[in-house]
């Protein structure tokens, strides 16, 4: 018998014990973004570093400006044992409009749904105390079985992610050193359906900016300077159509820098999962895809960088109608990044590409709104073979390799401060309601999230068997 299959039958065995321990935890209500939660979150920090401490971490809470950090260590089976970075977060969204949930959102249940499916319900369930407790049970069997890990664990739980994590960057900062390890663990992602696990190897970075196009020095009678004054809607709205070609691409100079194409066997991984325009768009009322052409879907969101224009103001826009031309016109853009496009880089040419278009005559502000850059993991990566075969061994279906078009700031943290390259992994599903009324978790993604930890632990202990 190998080393793995005790611990996967514990898993099992457990299952009723570890729902009581995620259920004393959902009782917490740990909502970060409220002062009058405030307790609870650090009373949801005590209760995960007396659960660590039971199973033989050293864990300790660390206080901050905000609310505090759970860190834990543990050490390996010997000094040249691979160290992981375990991170997830005990804090959750508030629960309004409360008249919209089924149940109360912090008495946890277990409900069936479905003709006989299992879930989880109330807020934190999906995201993310279920998802962190899976790692944690994981780790418990690994203590019940062989009275040790099999790797070197270190494990940070945040308590303030859902409130933008502003004591998070000075956290990593001071204690560098001591979070440092091989490779950071992810759990606050998902599956891409019930049956099949995926792993991300790819967040979107980010670039945010604000442009003002000012031309009169007060807004003028259409009639009157109609025709004869620079009109700074139409400018802004000239400078907005040019920054895409007919085919959808972005016309802004160097703007594909750094872009490299998605391998074959990626891309062709990606059409297997049957995404099309009709069932993407179909859902939201669209069904024709608007970016670069010739590209599928999952490309789009995933693999490709965009530029995305998230609101535009000026002139008279209340009811009614006022013959006007606006002082002024602002709109605000958006520009998702992948591989290894520069932010600054991106930002400096985009404003050059806008003060190209200034009459001479007009004058034009910036306001930048924050700025990341992208995360990818290597398609070659040993690490993500072996996590990968892991999760294939557990499911019905084989893990896939996806990426998120969407940004998860801890990742490139990691990487930017401590050096360290993040799995993500997950087991939460699009319908689980995060951030919503009526969150759940599905039992089976509880259960065989627990497995899957524990055999990814095997994997990176036992590289040979990868």
């Amino acid at each position: 018998m190998s080393a793995l299959e005790p611990v996967l039958n514990v898993l099992d065995n457990n299952l009723d014990k570890s729902l009581d321990r995620l259920f004393e935890l959902l009782r917490i209500k740990s909502i970060s973004t409220d002062p009058a939660f405030k307790a609870d979150c650090r009373e949801a920090a005590e209760w995960l570093v007396d659960d660590l401490k039971s199973i033989g971490f050293e864990a300790s809470i660390r206080d901050t400006p905000g609310h505090p950090m759970v860190v834990g260590h543990h050490e390996g089976p010997g000094p040249d044992a691979p160290h992981v970075l375990f991170y997830g977060h005990y804090d959750v969204q508030p629960v309004d409009p409360l008249d919209l949930w089924e149940n109360d959102p912090f008495a946890p249940a277990i409900k069936e749904i479905d003709g006989g499916r299992k879930i989880l319900t109330g807020r934190g369930t999906s995201d993310d105390k279920g998802q962190l407790m899976t790692f944690v049970e994981a780790c418990r069997a690994y203590k019940e079985v062989h009275g040790k890990l099999p790797v070197k664990i270190s494990i940070l739980f945040e308590g303030e992610e859902e409130s933008g994590s502003p004591s998070l960057k000075p956290f990593l900062e001071a204690h560098r050193e001591e979070l440092k390890a091989d490779f950071a663990l992810v759990c606050d992602t998902g599956m891409w359906d019930a049956e099949t696990p995926a792993i991300s190897v790819g967040l979107r970075g980010l670039v945010g900016e604000e442009i003002v196009i000012k031309a009169a020095d007060r807004d003028l009678h259409s009639g009157m300077f109609g025709g004869a004054a620079a009109n700074p809607v139409r400018i802004l709205a000239k400078i907005l159509a040019d920054i895409h070609d007919e085919n959808g691409a972005v016309t802004i100079p160097g703007f594909y820098d750094g872009v490299d194409e998605t391998p074959t066997q990626i891309l062709q991984m990606w059409e297997g999962l049957g995404a099309t325009p009709e069932n993407f768009l179909g859902p939201v009322g669209l069904s024709i895809p608007s970016g670069e052409k010739g590209r599928s879907i999952l490309e789009l969101i995933w693999a490709r960088p965009t530029a995305e224009f998230n609101g535009m103001i000026g002139g008279y826009t209340g009811q009614g109608f006022k013959t006007v031309i606006a002082a002024q016109a602002s709109a605000k853009v958006s520009f998702r990044l992948v591989h290894s496009q520069d932010p600054a880089k991106i930002r400096g040419a985009f404003r050059a590409f806008v003060r190209a278009r200034i009459p001479a005559d007009c004058s034009v502000e910036f306001h930048e709104h924050g700025a990341s850059p992208a995360i990818q993991l290597s398609y070659e990566s040993p690490l993500l073979t072996r996590a990968k075969n892991a999760l294939s061994d557990e499911w019905p279906k084989p893990a896939v390799l996806i990426a998120m078009g969407g940004s998860i700031p801890i990742v490139g943290d990691f990487q930017r401060m401590l050096g360290m390259e993040s799995l993500l992994v997950g087991f939460g599903l699009e319908d689980d309601r995060i951030h919503s009324p009526n969150e759940k978790y599905e039992l089976n993604s509880f259960h065989k999230g627990q497995r899957s930890w524990a055999r990814i632990l095997d994997a990176l202990a036992n590289p040979a068997k990868a």
